[in-house]
């Protein structure tokens, strides 16, 4: 019998759109770049450790935008409390580390999309990994992340919101 529980990722302060609460505040943006809580629940059997990734594959970069990677998240976790992308906070996960963002800065940054540019899709993930560790530092960039977490992901789920700079 096939089970009909999925590996579900939510959010209680954020939905379809992202506000002046998520938005980054540098770079022309002004908000309050507070990251989203979010909760999981339904791991696959196997899951040794937690990743979660915020990007937009909108930035006129030609390669998307990083604006979180946190990883090595203990597997009996299964909510990241609101701000604790803020890597002072001292909210996240012990034993958790958050490298650096296409921003050039460790932990969580903000939407902060071009003016006019239009609405850019964010999407968050938590990926379920079959490591307890994937043996990277809080210098490593995304790309390098992003390759050992497509080495280990046994699940994932996202959510997806859009934010726009008029």
């Amino acid at each position: 019998m096939k089970s009909t529980e999925t590996f579900t990722l939510t959010s209680s302060t954020i939905g379809g759109q992202a506000t002046t609460t998520q938005a980054f505040n540098d770079w022309g943006s002004i908000g309050e770049n507070i990251s989203p809580q979010l909760s999981w629940e339904n791991a696959p059997e196997g899951t040794k450790s937690f990743a979660i990734t915020m990007y937009d594959p909108d930035a006129p970069t030609g390669s998307g935008w990083w604006h979180w990677v946190m990883f090595d998240i203990p597997n009996d976790i299964n909510e990241i409390l609101e701000n604790a992308g803020n890597v002072v906070s001292n909210l996240a996960p012990k034993k958790s580390i958050q490298s650096i963002n296409n921003y050039g800065a460790k932990g969580y940054g903000g939407p902060c999309p071009p003016e006019g540019h239009g609405p850019h899709q964010y999407i968050i993930t938590v990926h379920a990994l079959k490591t307890d560790s994937l043996g990277l530092d809080e210098n490593t960039n995304p790309g390098i992340v992003g390759y050992n977490l497509w080495a280990n992901t046994i699940a994932k789920a996202s959510i997806v919101m859009y934010y726009e700079r008029a």
